[in-house]
């Protein structure tokens, strides 16, 4: 991927030298809970809505006291190389909003090492990288990124730019009202109907993922060889069906709560090859 020498953001948080904080009224994280996060999987995009709100006992988010953070240091690679891929996403939606007749609010980027406290709760590293609708940032243990090449077979610097497109695409989700209203059906339908509704929220994250990928490429040729094939294997290897196996657990349909490795490619590819919100909107497809 062609990235240095573009643009970083003036968005990242740096919080990995924090000597610690606290959170007022908010609710402390357990072995059960880390469990739960574990259990999702080394997933690319953590649903908030089902794993953060567990985490902060699904009531309001906590107010956080956080010393102010700091940017990045100028040698650090892959904090840079993070910095770039926020600021690339920046510059794609706001030229989507204003097409659409919309303007973009630019979410922070918070890096972090071990836990760090969200107005979602304490996010945890064991959760992977994840987005907190509730404060509007994106947060990430850089760490994720060697699991993702280690453990989980994906490795490459596109497949690391599509982990934070796909969190923002959390927040493109966030911004226009998608991820409130899924989140409005939890009570009101079974479980195993919110997982379905999870699912689709996570697929249209993948696909906007995917339109970030059609305009970045387009407006600064950021693709070599092998790019692609990257984030198609990283789709691929956080399909719930992969982690479940590769878990030496059964697959289980009804538990899923991202998607198959087939979905998750499909969505990320029509997302780069149509390049429009309309193409990704996962709720309307009869078939994902």
């Amino acid at each position: 991927m062609k990235w240095e020498g573009n643009r970083e953001s003036d968005n990242v948080e740096d919080r990995r030298s924090s000597g610690g904080f606290s959170m007022p009224g908010g609710r402390g994280i357990g072995i059960g809970t880390i469990v739960v996060a574990l259990l999702g999987g080394w997933a690319l995009g953590i649903n908030p809505l089902t794993i953060l709100s567990l985490l902060s006992g699904g009531g309001s988010p906590a107010q956080v006291q956080q010393a102010p953070a700091q940017r990045p240091p100028a040698d650090d690679t892959l904090a840079r190389f993070v910095s770039t891929v926020l600021a690339d996403t920046e510059d794609v939606w706001q030229g989507v909003f204003r097409q659409n007749g919309g303007s973009y609010k630019e979410p922070k980027l918070v890096l972090f090492r071990g836990a760090t406290p969200t107005a979602c709760g304490t996010g945890q590293a064991a959760m992977g990288p994840f987005y907190c609708p509730a404060d509007q940032k994106v947060y990430i243990d850089l760490g994720f990124y060697e699991t993702l090449k280690s453990r989980l077979g994906a490795p490459g610097d596109f497949a690391q730019a599509y982990v934070i497109a796909h969190e923002v695409g959390h927040h493109v989700q966030n911004l226009l009202g998608i991820s409130t209203k899924v989140d409005q059906m939890r009570g009101r339908v079974s479980q195993a109907e919110y997982n379905r509704l999870s699912v689709r929220l996570e697929l249209q994250a993948d696909c906007f993922a995917g339109v970030w990928a059609h305009h970045a490429q387009n407006a600064r040729q950021i693709l070599e060889q092998g790019d692609v094939e990257e984030a198609m294997n990283a789709a691929a290897k956080i399909g719930d069906d992969a982690l479940q196996q590769s878990g030496g657990g059964a697959v289980v349909p009804e538990s899923f709560t991202h998607g198959t490795s087939a979905q998750r490619q499909r969505w990320f590819h029509v997302g780069m090859q149509q390049g429009q919100l309309k193409a990704c909107d996962t709720f309307a497809a009869r078939s994902l």
